[in-house]
């Protein structure tokens, strides 16, 4: 009874591999804050930034990465 109550530690941030979707680059740490994040279909992917610079027009232009 004299015992202090333990505590669960706090949640430690998501940090998961990251894929870029067009060309495989991975990244193990979470994405970089260069990389662009894009959700098609429901799914999240992300853009390395070589990709992402490639392809920046159809990415404004808000097509599907399929398309480019």
């Amino acid at each position: 009874m004299d015992q202090p109550t333990p505590r669960p530690a706090p949640p430690e941030p998501d940090r998961r591999a990251v894929v870029c979707a067009r060309c495989g680059k991975t990244v193990p740490d979470g994405p970089p804050p260069t990389w662009t994040c894009s959700v098609e279909n429901g799914i999240r992917q992300y853009f390395c930034v070589d990709c992402a610079r490639a392809n920046l027009r159809a990415i404004e232009g808000r097509l599907d990465s399929s398309w480019w």
